[in-house]
C-alpha cells in the first residue's frame, strides 16, 4: 500500500518552482473499479459522506435506483444505474461508480487561474484547496467528466479528493474500505492496471463479453481511477462515461499559447515606452479651457487684443 507524506507535482496557476518537488520518489496510486461485480449497494456512497463529514441531503427519485441524478458539492460519489437491453433481448443492470477520475493531465488544474487552488501530487491524486479557490468555476468547464461542483453559499468548488488524508497515512480510501464485493481495489497504478487487464481477459474468454476492456483514456494521459467494463466500445452506456474525454481547446490555447504571447508582449512594452519617453519627451499638458459656455478663454501669450472698430462709439 503506497504511504507517506504526499509530494506535490503541479500547482494551478503557480509561476515558480514546486516546493519539495523531486526530493522523494513515490508510487502512483490507482483505484480499480470492476463494474461487472458491483451490486449497487451504495455502501461507498455512505462511507464517502461520513468520512468527509458532509451533511446528508434529501434523495431524488427519477424512476431508477440512483440516489440522485448527479453528484453535488457535498455528494462526491454516486452509483449510476442504467437498464440496458442487449442484442438478444435480455436486460442488464449497468452500474458505475461516478466520481473524480484524477486525470494524469487534469483539465481542472489547467483551467484554474488561482494560485494553489488545485494541487496534483506525484502519486496522481488531484486535490482542491478551498481556501485558495476564487469561485470562478473555470475548473468546472475544464473538466471533461463534469465532476467539480460549485457551492453557491461558500462560493467554492468541491470534488472527490481520493481521500488524500487517508492515503497520506497509508490507508485506503473510505469507499474502498466499505465495499462488500471486492469490486473496488486500491494500490499502485501498475498493479491495478495489471489486475484490470486480467479481469477483462477473463470476461472476454469465459463470460461471454467479447468487447470487455479497461477504461483508462489516453486522451488525458490516463487516469488514476480505472474501470473494467463489459463493453469498452460503448462507455456511454455506463452513465454517460465519455468515449474520448478531452480538455476544451480554449484552455489549452490560453495556457500554452495566448498567455505566453501576452507575457512576451508585456515584456516588450516596457522598453518601448522607455525609448518613446527618451526620444519624444514627456507629454505636454493641454491648455486649460474655460468652463463658461461661449467664453473662448484668455488669449494665448504674445497676442494683441483687438481694439475698437472705427466709427463705433
Amino acid at each position: 500500500m503506497p504511504s507517506g507524506i504526499l509530494q506535490i507535482k503541479a500547482i494551478s496557476a503557480h509561476p515558480g518552482s514546486i516546493p519539495g518537488r523531486g526530493v522523494k520518489r513515490e508510487d502512483e496510486v490507482c483505484k480499480y473499479i470492476d463494474v461487472t461485480t458491483c451490486i449497487g449497494c451504495k455502501a461507498c456512497e455512505v462511507a464517502c459522506v461520513e468520512w468527509n463529514d458532509m451533511p446528508f441531503q434529501q434523495t431524488t427519485f427519477d424512476n431508477t435506483y440512483q440516489t440522485m441524478p448527479h453528484t453535488t458539492w457535498n455528494y462526491w460519489n454516486l452509483i449510476k444505474f442504467n437498464e440496458h437491453q442487449r442484442d438478444d433481448g435480455t436486460l442488464m443492470w449497468l452500474m458505475r461508480k461516478d466520481q473524480c477520475m484524477h486525470c494524469e493531465d487534469p483539465g481542472c488544474l489547467r483551467a484554474c487561474p488561482a494560485d494553489g487552488a488545485i494541487v496534483q501530487y506525484t502519486n496522481g491524486i488531484v486535490d482542491f484547496e478551498q481556501e485558495n479557490c476564487i469561485g470562478c468555476q473555470y475548473c468546472i468547464s475544464g473538466c471533461p467528466f463534469d465532476i467539480p461542483k460549485f457551492n453557491s453559499t461558500t462560493k467554492k468548488v468541491y470534488k472527490c479528493t481520493l481521500c488524500s488524508d487517508r492515503v497520506g497515512q497509508g490507508l485506503e480510501p473510505a469507499c474502498i474500505k466499505s465495499c462488500p464485493t471486492g469490486c473496488l481495489r486500491f494500490g499502485t497504478k501498475a498493479d491495478m492496471r495489471a489486475l484490470a487487464d486480467a479481469r477483462a481477459k477473463q470476461l472476454r474468454e469465459h463470460s461471454g463479453f467479447p468487447n470487455a476492456g479497461v477504461y483508462d483514456p489516453p486522451s488525458v494521459n490516463g487516469t488514476h481511477v480505472i474501470y473494467v467494463l463489459h463493453d469498452i466500445t460503448r462507455p456511454e452506456l455506463y452513465g454517460g462515461l465519455p468515449a474520448n474525454p478531452t480538455i476544451p481547446p480554449t484552455y489549452t490555447a490560453w495556457k500554452r499559447v495566448a498567455k505566453p504571447i501576452g507575457l512576451l508582449l508585456a515584456l516588450f512594452a516596457a522598453p518601448v515606452a522607455f525609448f518613446h519617453y527618451i526620444t519624444e519627451g514627456p507629454k505636454e499638458p493641454s491648455p486649460p479651457r474655460s468652463r463658461e459656455f461661449g467664453d473662448p478663454g484668455p488669449p494665448p501669450p504674445g497676442s494683441r487684443e483687438p481694439g475698437p472698430r472705427p466709427g463705433v462709439q
